[in-house]
């Protein structure tokens, strides 16, 4: 597995890092985790199964044992399925979001999860997007990248995220669940949203999507 060359990109919620690392690993050929979508997956599961978001020790025997499977449409985008069903839309609401953040604070579940995102790593290389990729998930990847902006240019972006795909937003609404979402991430015991000491922080306030894709890219190439 160390054979294999990774990139992480770690930030909070809204820094854009889904974004990127998307247009990343197709830009370099490589598959692409997000470890995002495995704990909205788990929390959906959870919730379809009436387990409570609270309780660790099920929640970690849940994502053990959920089918989950990432395929794409015959134009290309995501397609995310769960025990058989197909969920791309489900996991992507803003409720998701915040269960996923829920339950990622769990140190059970953190831990069931672990050897599943560590799967993902196969030749010819990896992006794995996340909070915890380059601290402890793939400590030994190069290069690492954190990415971060000012909490109200994300929230602004996910209200503009939102509203394109047709979806109702509150933009002081979303500006309150993101500062939520910073404070239970960072305060968590297992594996807080902080950067790697050797990190590369990438202030993204006022940079296009294409301008942190290339510095990103720029990066990435003088490791790989």
């Amino acid at each position: 597995m160390h054979e294999i060359p990774i990139i992480t990109i770690d930030g909070p919620s809204g820094s854009g890092k889904g974004t990127v690392s998307r247009a990343v690993a197709k830009t370099l050929g490589w598959s692409l985790l997000d470890s995002g979508a495995l704990y909205r997956l788990v929390a959906l599961g959870a919730r379809r199964a009436s387990v409570s978001l609270d309780d660790g020790p099920a929640l970690a025997q849940l994502a053990g044992r959920i089918d989950i499977r990432f395929d794409s449409s015959p134009g290309g985008d995501e397609v995310v399925w769960l025990d058989g069903q197909e969920v791309t839309r489900a996991i992507r609401t803003e409720q998701a979001g915040g269960d996923a953040s829920r339950v990622a604070s769990l140190g059970e579940v953190r831990g069931a999860l672990l050897d599943r995102q560590r799967r993902f790593a196969a030749p010819p290389g990896l992006v794995a997007d996340g909070r915890d990729m380059g601290t402890v998930v793939f400590p030994w990847a190069r290069p690492k990248i954190f990415l971060d902006a000012s909490p109200a240019e994300r929230a602004l972006r996910r209200y503009k995220q939102l509203k394109e795909k047709g979806v109702a937003a509150n933009l002081a609404a979303l500006s309150l669940e993101i500062a939520e979402r910073d404070r239970r991430d960072s305060t968590r015991t297992a594996s807080p949203l902080v950067a790697s000491a050797d990190a590369t922080v990438l202030d993204t306030t006022g940079m296009s999507v294409d301008e942190v894709i290339g510095r990103v890219l720029k990066i990435a190439r003088e490791f790989v």
